[in-house]
């Protein structure tokens, strides 16, 4: 059967119009199919990443000074030593008063009061208690502390700072006098570099034991802190240890074990519920981990990130964890590495937590958007809720302040590449919907919209998103998106992978729904921004050369644009331009506007003037659709009307071309041009007739449709009536008759109007034989009885279909047919 949506693009004077105040249901169906056609087309193309960074080649991030790096290295010295024990979280408020100290009010005193360097900064000095002492220094990270300050967790000799007990007051108050200056600590110095002063197993019960020997009056310490060092040390301290003599020794397969010992030592932990902050020996795990990362395996590494991860890490830390699973995953070879692994969930907890932030959500997106790239981890993302995180993260990210915008550009730029991917998948759809993300994202381009990349990504997840229905409608019932995109296209016009794909949403929304077409258009400056468009990428030179775009904004003239896009990139964007404003023309009240706007039709015409069919096929043929839509509407100020005779010269070249799809369109764009005697005349001396009637051999029925619509048209000269039924017309039109009747009756009754005007007038003794009269009426009268007629449908989903046009195309159009037949029998 044929399609229900067809234009109205004949004339048929001879049909009476059915007296009715209430719409049959064959008419209702009859609008439908003689209805303005919708143009489509196909999805701008998208290319992968050249490679896995945080910023490409192309983007406006990559050339500011600011951007984070994507290429950078991570050893066990880029991390802070953790703290013994977690900070309470409160914070000090600051003292009322003001320390005074005692100045020396002369210069001898002055000299008197500094102490003095000694005479070789090598030489050892003896403290009070006659103990060596020697320098701070920094040992190799890779050295862990010795096995037997791993088992002493009870007592600590101070011997490393002899001075050490006159910086701490006893519990008994003793003065021991003023403290020696010394140097003042840096803070590198106080990071994990110094295994020699720390040994990273800093015995924390032990000082939380002194602590309340100070306040209870030497009272013994807690029991349970005892019992939960003791179990501490009974499950950690082996794996710990363990950790240092394989790491140290490096045999053969040390890797494998690592990792494996990784997670036997994060499922102990778990079990134990020591994981987060809760654990005593949770600074001296992380400097251990820490070490370990200077390996230098990656499979290793993103277990130590995982069980870091997992332990809490904060601060520096945690933004040189993040770095590290960042540039793990910058490989693609690590994508296995990711597959059976839980790092995904602390990364995704991090999106739709608080506490991350900066450069730690950027390299936490940064990696996401690796790891979707590929099909495996992008299922895995989509079971794990990412696109309901990433939801969160925006709603985080639309609070920032001034000060943090370019931040929150950078990690936008980051997960709406990200959101792009994921769009790929068909699953992704329905939570693309039910998250309310394609509005969320409408609110990202309102308060970006300075920046091309991530307009550009939204962009591609519109136009992926906006070709299916349920998302075509979430997006539709976003008002403000129309003047949105319009102000984008406006912006940004010189971007064509942004405007191809606003273009390529507009037209997939308009496609469709009247509501949409009528809210594009009434968005301000539509019109005009969609002609300087159209303007711009309109080819007038070498289309082989490269060319400039005019300056929208007439104060910037000196800054032409030159076009970086081929000559087939331009192109695109005019497919998929025209096809916003065929779609548009569908409208009762826009078709008519667009119809009176000369810019509008000289453009129309200009490129058909200026591309040939061979190179330009679609645009063309999408050209010859708007045109054909706008000539609908035949209105005294439509420029159409008053162009006809252009149009008609124009869409020769159409017509002779080889491409079926471009003779169809010309075709239908005659038959509505073909009511001005002008046109009719034009289509007969230049012999366009012959190719219409070639057409009706055509096995589709929309094209037999189109052809038939014409012919009834130029038959209505006397001339051509002669002229047509030379040509065949009467006994193709007969056989088609035959071939589609009991399928397609608004074709049938279309082809009993053609025979009516090519009998009438005094041609029938040239149109059919008598042997072709006979079989055409031994057809119609077989198709004039009901019962007969509709035995082919009568069990079928449409039956009440087929009988409506029946009743109202056919059997009107085709009982004249036999009339006249029989009349012009009976007076030979």
């Amino acid at each position: 059967m044929a399609s229900t949506e067809r234009k109205c693009e004949i004339a048929r004077p001879f049909v009476p119009r059915r007296n009715t105040v209430r719409k049959t249901s064959a008419e209702i169906v009859n609008e439908a199919r003689q209805s303005l056609r919708t143009i489509s087309t196909q999805r701008p193309f998208t290319p992968k990443d050249g490679g896995r960074q945080l910023f490409g080649k192309s983007s406006v991030h990559a050339s500011r000074e600011s951007r984070p790096p994507s290429t950078f290295s991570v050893h066990a010295q880029n991390f802070d030593a953790p703290e013994s024990r977690p900070g309470s979280g409160t914070r000090l408020s600051p003292l009322d008063h003001k320390p005074k100290f005692q100045i020396p009010c002369n210069a001898e005193d002055l000299f008197k009061a500094c102490p003095k360097p000694p005479t070789d900064p090598l030489e050892v000095k003896r403290g009070p208690t006659g103990v060596r002492t020697r320098p701070l220094r920094a040992g190799s990270l890779t050295t862990l502390p010795p096995v037997d300050q791993l088992k002493d967790a009870c007592s600590v000799k101070e011997t490393l700072c002899p001075d050490s007990e006159q910086k701490q007051p006893s519990a008994k108050g003793k003065d021991r006098g003023p403290p020696k200056p010394g140097p003042r600590r840096t803070a590198s110095e106080s990071r994990i570099m110094q295994p020699d002063v720390d040994s990273g197993l800093k015995p924390v019960e032990h000082q939380a034991a002194q602590r309340t020997d100070t306040a209870n009056g030497g009272e013994p310490s807690n029991t349970e802190e005892d019992a939960e060092s003791s179990d501490c040390n009974d499950k950690i301290l082996p794996f710990l240890q363990e950790l240092q003599i394989m790491a140290t020794g490096r045999p053969e397969g040390s890797v494998d074990d690592l990792c494996d010992l990784c997670d036997r030592l994060h499922g102990v932990m778990a079990e134990a519920d020591m994981l987060g902050r809760r654990c005593k020996r949770r600074s001296g795990i992380l400097r251990t981990l820490f070490r370990l990362i200077d390996l230098n395996s990656d499979r290793l590494n993103l277990h130590i990130a995982k069980l870091c991860l997992a332990l809490c890490v904060s601060g520096n830390n945690l933004l040189n964890i993040c770095k590290l699973i960042f540039k793990i995953s910058r490989s693609e070879n690590n994508d296995v590495l990711f597959e059976n692994n839980s790092i995904i969930d602390s990364l995704l907890a991090m999106l739709s937590g608080e506490d991350a932030s900066g450069e730690v959500l950027l390299y936490c997106v940064g990696t996401l958007k690796f790891l979707s790239g590929n099909s495996s981890l992008l299922r895995l993302l989509l079971d794990k809720n990412c696109i309901g995180a990433s939801q969160q993260l925006i709603q985080r990210l639309h609070t920032q302040e001034d000060t943090h915008l370019t931040t929150a550009a950078h990690i936008l730029v980051q997960l709406t590449a990200t959101l792009r991917n994921l769009a790929d998948h068909p699953d992704s759809r329905p939570l693309f919907v039910s998250f309310g993300l394609l509005s969320e994202l409408c609110v990202v381009l309102r308060l970006h919209h300075k920046d091309q990349d991530i307009c550009t990504n939204i962009s591609r997840i519109y136009s992926k998103l906006s070709s299916y229905s349920e998302c075509r409608l979430a997006l539709a019932q976003t008002p403000c998106c129309y003047q949105l995109f319009i102000e984008l296209l406006s912006k940004h016009h010189r971007k064509q992978d942004l405007v191809v794909r606003l273009l390529f949403t507009l037209g997939n929304l308009t496609s469709k729904s009247d509501e949409a077409r009528a809210l594009l258009f009434q968005s301000e400056g539509c019109v005009d921004t969609l002609l300087h468009l159209y303007n711009c990428y309109q080819r007038r030179d070498d289309p082989h050369a490269p060319h400039t775009l005019p300056e929208q904004d007439p104060q910037t003239p000196s800054k032409p644009r030159v076009c970086a896009g081929s000559l087939r990139e331009d192109e695109d964007v005019l497919v998929k331009l025209v096809r916003v404003l065929a779609n548009m023309c569908v409208h009762p009240a826009v078709g008519p506007a667009l119809a009176s706007n000369s810019a509008c039709i000289q453009l129309l015409t200009e490129t058909l003037e200026l591309r040939s069919v061979e190179e330009s096929e679609e645009l063309l043929v999408n050209v010859a659709a708007t045109i054909n839509n706008l000539s609908f509407y035949q209105e005294e100020n439509s420029v159409v009307t008053q162009s006809h005779m252009t149009i008609a010269k124009r869409m020769l070249k159409l017509v002779l071309s080889s491409s079926m799809d471009a003779m169809l369109e010309a075709v239908r764009v005659y038959g509505n041009l073909s009511l001005s005697k002008d046109v009719r005349d034009f289509i007969m001396q230049n012999k366009v007739y012959q190719f219409v009637v070639t057409l009706l051999d055509s096995k589709s029925p929309e094209v037999c449709f189109s052809a038939c619509g014409l012919l009834t048209n130029l038959a209505v000269d006397r001339p051509s009536k002669v002229t047509l039924s030379r040509e065949g017309a009467a006994v193709k039109l007969t056989d088609c008759l035959r071939d589609f009747g009991p399928g397609d009756w608004q074709l049938a009754g279309q082809i009993c109007k053609a025979l009516c005007n090519l009998t009438d007038g005094g041609a029938s003794e040239s149109l059919l034989d008598t042997q072709d009269t006979k079989a055409l009426l031994e057809t119609l009268e077989t198709y004039l009885d009901k019962e007969e007629a509709l035995q082919w449908t009568a069990n079928g989903d449409t039956s009440n279909f087929h009988k409506a046009c029946w009743e109202s195309d056919f059997l009107p159009v085709a009982q004249k047919l036999v009339n006249r037949i029989r009349t012009q029998d009976r007076a030979k």
